[in-house]
């Protein structure tokens, strides 16, 4: 049985959810924090064993969620890249702070979409315009994750204005 509050009621939680989950600042550190106070150097520092950094996530970060917001901007599916190592621009310490502003900026763009009413139209392939947003707040979160793990290598964890450390 479709039951029209119940829907909207899920409607309502999912659009209060998801910008908490694409910035963080509960469940985890949020993403401003997370950036703070990292120079271009320490931006694109690879440490140890691992493979990628800070500026290097996010701008991969990046093309997925220009990816996603194209998809529903434009209304139209977009074809998937042929390889995964078309995702990860290449990013030098010239490249930090634009890198950084588009996260930003395509962050700023994704607010208007969680309290859309046609959440559940599909949109990319069978993928929903929710299922395409809850993506984005998943993959930055998973790549945030490993953000903090890149800092931490680095000895460049906490950020000056802390972070979940007690």
């Amino acid at each position: 049985m479709n039951d029209p509050d119940r829907n909207e009621r899920a409607q309502l939680a999912f659009a209060r959810l998801l910008p908490k989950l694409f910035r963080g600042g509960q469940a985890f550190v949020g993403v401003e924090a997370s950036l703070s106070g990292l120079d271009a150097e320490m931006a694109v520092r690879v440490p140890g064993d691992l493979p990628h950094s800070v500026a290097a996530l996010v701008a991969h970060i990046n093309w997925w969620n220009r990816w996603m917001l194209d998809i529903i901007e434009m209304g139209q599916a977009q074809p998937y890249p042929a390889h995964a190592a078309d995702t990860w621009p290449d990013v030098a310490a010239g490249d930090w702070s634009r890198v950084k502003n588009e996260f930003y900026e395509l962050l700023a763009r994704i607010d208007a979409h969680a309290s859309r009413p046609d959440l559940a139209n599909p949109v990319n392939h069978e993928e929903t315009i929710g299922e395409l947003l809850a993506d984005f707040a998943l993959h930055t979160a998973h790549h945030f994750g490993q953000i903090v793990s890149v800092r931490q290598a680095l000895g460049a964890w906490p950020p000056p204005g802390g972070g979940d450390t007690w």
